[in-house]
C-alpha cells in the first residue's frame, strides 16, 4: 500500500456498489469515489502543476469534493490546506501568505471573500465529478498531507502539518473507540477544516469502508431530522452542538434508536451533558487530542467503562499520554501537570516555524499545554489549558471548573473565566456571562452561587455581563478577544 488512497481504492475492489457518501439527496459508491480521485489527482497535476509538496486550498463547506482531493493530494504526495469559511479576509491572507497555496478550489459563496485575501491566486471551482482523466502518483505514508491552521484562541495561528501516516494511525484509533466497521453509517455534521470533523468519524470510517453523510454545515433542526430519517449509527459532536441540539423541543420527540454511540469532545465536557445524552439511551464518548495529534489521542471506548463521567478515558491504542510536571517527570495519580502525547499520530512540526516546534517538543513527546490528573484506575480527567491556569495568592484555579459550576445556574447561557492582574493576589478570577433571553442575574448573585460550591478564592472577583461570546467554530472561546478588557479590579470584602 503506497498512500491513504489506496484504501479507497481496496473498499471499492471489495465492494464497487456500497455507498461510500450521501450528499444531499445523492449517493455516492466507493466505486465512483475511486474514480473521483483519479479525475481529482489529474486535474491537480496537468491543470494546476500541483506536485509533490505542493499546497492545495480548499474554501468551502463540507462537500464529497473535499475528500476526493484530500486523497488526491495523498496520491500526488501534495498537501490540502482546509480554510475556515468564516474568517475574515484578513485572517485569511495571513494563512495563504504564510501557506502558499499553488492553487484553490472555492464554493461560489466564498469566492470574493478569496479573491479579496489573496487576490493573485488561482481559484477553481468545487466541481471535479465532471472532469476527465485518471492520476497515479508519488505519494506515500511519509509525505504531508494535511495543513491545519489551529484555532487562534490565543492569538495568530500556527499551521499543523500532518503526515499521511498520522492520518492512518488516527483511523485505527477510531475504529478501537468506536468498534467501527463497514457497517456502520457515519453522520458528519462538524466542519472538514477542522481536524476533528475530518478526522474523528469522517476519513476513519472510509478507511473501513462504512458509509458516510455529510452535512454541508452543522444545524440542529436538520441533525435531528437526519437521525430520524437516515437511521445513522455514530454522531459526533462538540459540546456546543451538543447543546444546541438538547436546546430545542425536537431532543426529547427525536428516535435516537439508531445510534450506537454520541461523541464529543475539543473541551471538558459538564457532566450534565453526559448525563442527558445517557438518559436517553445512547452512550456519550469522550475523545480528547489536539490538532497537533490529528486529533485522536486519549478517548473512553464504547462498551468499556471509565470511573466517573467527567473522564475523557485511557491513552488511545496507538498513541501514549503522560501527566509530568514542568521538568518532563511524570507525576503520581491525583496530582495536576500537563499532558504530553507521543505516537505516530502526532504532527511534523509546525509549518516555517522551527522555534514553535521546538518550544512545544521533548525527546519526542508533544506538550499540550492541558492540565489534567489520572484517577487511581489511570483515566485522564482534562482540567484546563495551562494558559488560562490562574493563580491568585498561590492557589491554581481552573477556569473550566469555574465555569462549570457557572453554568448550572438557570439563568446562565454561556460563561468564560479569566485571570485579571492584581496588585494583592497576582490575579483574580474574572467571569463573562451571556444571559439566558428574558433572564436577569445581578452580580452578587453570581458570585454567592459559585461560593456555595467552591472555595472562596475561586469565586469571581468581577463579573462583566456580555451579549455573547468571541468563539472558534468549534465553540471555544477566544480568550485573547476578551483579555483587553481585564484590569486589576477592586475585591469585594466578602468574598476575600
Amino acid at each position: 500500500m503506497t498512500n491513504l488512497a489506496a484504501l479507497i481504492d481496496r473498499n471499492a475492489a471489495f465492494a464497487p456498489s456500497k455507498v461510500a457518501i450521501r450528499f444531499e439527496g445523492e449517493a455516492i459508491t466507493y466505486a465512483q469515489l475511486a474514480a473521483e480521485i483519479g479525475r481529482a489527482a489529474h486535474l491537480l497535476r496537468v491543470h494546476h502543476g500541483v506536485g509533490p509538496g505542493d499546497r492545495v486550498a480548499v474554501l468551502a463547506t463540507n462537500h464529497p469534493a473535499y475528500l476526493s482531493l484530500l486523497y488526491a493530494c495523498a496520491r500526488l504526495g501534495a498537501i490540502l490546506l482546509p480554510l475556515n469559511w468564516r474568517l475574515a479576509a484578513p485572517e485569511l491572507r495571513y494563512i495563504m501568505e504564510h501557506a502558499e497555496p499553488r492553487v484553490a478550489f472555492v464554493e461560489p459563496d466564498f469566492a470574493e471573500t478569496l479573491q479579496e485575501a489573496a487576490p493573485d491566486l488561482s481559484a477553481a471551482p468545487l466541481a471535479i465529478r465532471d472532469g476527465e482523466g485518471d492520476e497515479d502518483g508519488p505519494g506515500g505514508f511519509e509525505n504531508p498531507l494535511l495543513l491545519v491552521y489551529t484555532s487562534g484562541t490565543t492569538g495568530r495561528p500556527k499551521g499543523a502539518l500532518l503526515a499521511q501516516e498520522a492520518l492512518f494511525h488516527n483511523a485505527v484509533m477510531s475504529h478501537h473507540m468506536h468498534g467501527m466497521t463497514a457497517e456502520d453509517h457515519v453522520l458528519s455534521v462538524l466542519p472538514f477544516f477542522h481536524v476533528g470533523g475530518l478526522n474523528i468519524h469522517t476519513t476513519p470510517a472510509l478507511h473501513a469502508g462504512a458509509t458516510v453523510t455529510i452535512h454541508p454545515r452543522f444545524s440542529a433542526d436538520a441533525v435531528l431530522a437526519a437521525v430520524g430519517r437516515d437511521r445513522p449509527s455514530l454522531l459526533l459532536t462538540v459540546p456546543a452542538t451538543l447543546r444546541a441540539l438538547m436546546a430545542g423541543p425536537g431532543w426529547e420527540a427525536a428516535n435516537l434508536s439508531s445510534l450506537r454511540a454520541i461523541s464529543t469532545g475539543s473541551e471538558p465536557v459538564h457532566p450534565a451533558l453526559v448525563e442527558a445524552v445517557t438518559a436517553r439511551g445512547v452512550p456519550l464518548l469522550q475523545v480528547y487530542g489536539a490538532t497537533e495529534s490529528c486529533p485522536i489521542a486519549i478517548y473512553t471506548r464504547l462498551g468499556c467503562a471509565t470511573t466517573a463521567p467527567t473522564s475523557t478515558g485511557l491513552p488511545g491504542l496507538l498513541c501514549e499520554a503522560r501527566v509530568a510536571d514542568d521538568n518532563g517527570r511524570d507525576l503520581p495519580h491525583g496530582a495536576a501537570g500537563e499532558v504530553l502525547l507521543r505516537g505516530r499520530n502526532l504532527f511534523c512540526g509546525y509549518w516555517r516555524d522551527e522555534d514553535a516546534t521546538a518550544a512545544c517538543m521533548r525527546d519526542g513527546w508533544y506538550r499540550t499545554g492541558d492540565i489534567a490528573t489520572r484517577d487511581d484506575a489511570g483515566h485522564f480527567h482534562v482540567h484546563d489549558r495551562r494558559k488560562n491556569l490562574i493563580i491568585s495568592g498561590g492557589e491554581n484555579i481552573y477556569p473550566a471548573e469555574v465555569e462549570r459550576v457557572l453554568l448550572e445556574h438557570p439563568a446562565i447561557a454561556e460563561a468564560a473565566v479569566l485571570g485579571a492582574p492584581d496588585p494583592k493576589w497576582q490575579e483574580v478570577p474574572v467571569a463573562f456571562i451571556v444571559l439566558r433571553p428574558g433572564a436577569s442575574l445581578s452580580e452578587e448573585a453570581v458570585r454567592d452561587h459559585v461560593a456555595a460550591q467552591l472555595a472562596r478564592f475561586k469565586v469571581p472577583r468581577r463579573v462583566v455581563f456580555t451579549d455573547t461570546l468571541p468563539r472558534t467554530a468549534l465553540g471555544k472561546v477566544r480568550h485573547f478577544e476578551l483579555r483587553p478588557q481585564l484590569a486589576p479590579v477592586q475585591v469585594p470584602q466578602k468574598v476575600i
